[in-house]
């Protein structure tokens, strides 16, 4: 009755995406990728916070080996332009870090070990080399930002030029 309703008012229902996007458990905090292809988000379906990675263009589901682990608790996903890095909070006995995943190496990196004080709220530039985020070291909330630096392989489009960093090195 209310579809019907909503047609003859020229209001057409929205589609909310594919069915089996969404489940019964809590899943919460989406980042898109910047190509928009991927969804990172937070979900409790294997019993504690893990970051799940959709693929919008095929309607599937991909698990990167490595990603979560069972004694960690993940939030707050940021993903590059094609999804290749993600960061996001994971919390180990109560302390909250920042790691870097690279889908193409399988591998994590701890960006804020070493840090004594808070983080929260990281994000990563479309090409992978700036990661931002929150920091309560000097007690406040001020923002931090990191550079990867310019040797890092970059989150780029397939084809898209690339310019030496070598090349502008002073000789």
């Amino acid at each position: 009755m209310l579809i019907g309703l909503l047609a003859s008012c020229g209001i057409a229902p929205r589609q909310v995406g594919p069915a089996t996007l969404n489940s019964r458990y809590n899943d919460e905090q989406p980042a898109l990728s910047g190509d928009g292809r991927w969804l990172a988000f937070v979900s409790n379906r294997n019993g504690s916070n893990q970051i799940l990675l959709y693929n919008l263009q095929e309607e599937r589901y991909d698990n990167p080996s490595g990603l979560n682990r069972s004694d960690v608790i993940a939030e707050s996903p940021s993903l590059s332009r094609t999804a290749r890095y993600i960061v996001y909070i994971a919390s180990l006995q109560g302390r909250p870090d920042i790691v870097l995943y690279d889908r193409i190496t399988k591998r994590s990196e701890l960006v804020t070990q070493g840090y004594r004080s808070w983080v929260r709220n990281p994000q990563i530039s479309p090409d992978g080399r700036y990661i931002v985020f929150e920091t309560s070291r000097r007690g406040q909330w001020d923002i931090e930002v990191l550079d990867r630096g310019p040797l890092i392989e970059l989150d780029i489009p397939d084809g898209t030029p690339v310019e030496n960093p070598q090349k502008n090195l002073p000789t």
